[in-house]
């Protein structure tokens, strides 16, 4: 692949040089742990969009509040990594990004998951964990092939049905939100690994009531089995 990777001690925009580099395939412009850098790039330019044959783009840990509507150009894009920015927002042509399985936005400003992001087909991973969400749209039953959804260090309070119907869900992090209960649909995500995998991040740190948390470290079939015991009495 074709890769770049822009590194320095403060970069505070992109060399107008790297939209000009068509074939492009991953760019990389997030600093390293261990380099301490300071990266402070604001705004990702609208000349993005020009590098039509991205499939990975690395921009987290900058202090992003703005994607440009360009990015919804990148129909090749596979990854996106924007977490550890200052985003509370993203702009409705990222629902164009059909070819998209993986998105980081951890540790942003969102207070609601951006409801374009439903319209990602081929999703797999996403991960919005500690955000200010305090609302899920129903219209995330679209993301079919999700596998991965990571939800921890929110504010949600409730969770939509509609969740029940992503049965490709393995790995679901809730851990650390305003949770008292579960949709009474919730032991249809089959495939859930609460069961068997044991993770901290999956629900604790909620008021949890029903199911208790107890029954949720059961996995689907125990929270199966305790909604259907309430519906007998």
């Amino acid at each position: 692949k074709k890769k770049l990777k822009i590194s320095g001690r403060e970069l505070l925009s992109v060399p107008i040089q790297v939209f000009g580099l068509d074939q492009l395939q991953v760019l990389e412009m997030s600093p390293e742990r261990e380099s301490c850098l300071r990266y402070r790039m604001e705004l990702l330019p609208q000349e993005i969009g020009c590098l039509r044959n991205l499939t990975c783009l690395y921009v987290d840990s900058n202090n992003l509040k703005k994607i440009p509507a360009e990015i919804g150009t990148l129909s090749c894009l596979e990854r996106l990594t924007l977490s550890n920015n200052s985003l509370s927002s993203l702009p409705a042509e990222i629902g164009a990004l059909q070819r998209l399985h993986s998105l980081h936005l951890a540790n942003n400003s969102f207070t609601e998951l951006p409801a374009p992001l439903c319209q990602l087909k081929s999703l797999t991973f996403l991960d919005v964990s500690d955000n200010k969400i305090d609302t899920i749209p129903s219209s995330i039953q679209h993301l079919e092939k999700l596998e991965t959804l990571l939800l921890l260090f929110n504010s949600l309070e409730s969770l939509p049905e509609d969740v029940c119907l992503l049965r490709n869900l393995h790995t679901l992090w809730l851990g650390n939100n305003h949770l008292r209960s579960l949709p009474g649909a919730f032991g249809e995500l089959v495939n859930l690994d609460w069961g068997y995998n044991y993770c901290s991040c999956n629900f604790e740190g909620n008021p949890l009531e029903s199911p208790p948390p107890e029954v949720c470290s059961r996995g689907p079939e125990g929270i199966r089995d305790y909604f259907s015991s309430l519906c007998r009495i």
